[in-house]
């Protein structure tokens, strides 16, 4: 998504992520740049069918090991996803797995 949003630093401890059976997380880092940024992600398979797309904003995280830009989904269901770019470029898939949260990194200039 194209959408820009300005808001300031998440605090320390403000995101929890619901994890368990049937449920991860996705974490996607992002680039300094895409701070304020949504980004999308979509399911494959039964999920969402018909490429119904969900979406979270980057935002600067600061933590113990210094600062990173992050847009955080916590509850999904274990299943595979695809990040979107932009309304038509997918980024790349990801595995979310039962239990645990996944990581997926946009490289600067995506």
């Amino acid at each position: 998504m194209t959408n820009h949003h300005r808001t300031g630093p998440s605090r320390p401890g403000s995101v929890v992520l619901d994890l368990g059976e049937g449920v991860g997380a996705l974490i996607v880092d992002a680039p300094p740049e895409r701070c304020g940024d949504e980004i999308e992600i979509s399911a494959s398979g039964d999920f969402w069918s018909g490429g119904r797309r969900t979406h979270s904003l980057v935002r600067e995280r600061r933590t113990a090991a210094g600062v990173s830009y992050a847009a955080v989904y916590p509850g999904l269901p274990a299943a595979e996803y695809t990040v979107w770019l932009d309304e038509h470029t997918p980024a790349g898939t990801v595995t979310v797995p039962a239990g645990q949260a996944a990581r997926f990194r946009l490289t600067p200039g995506e």
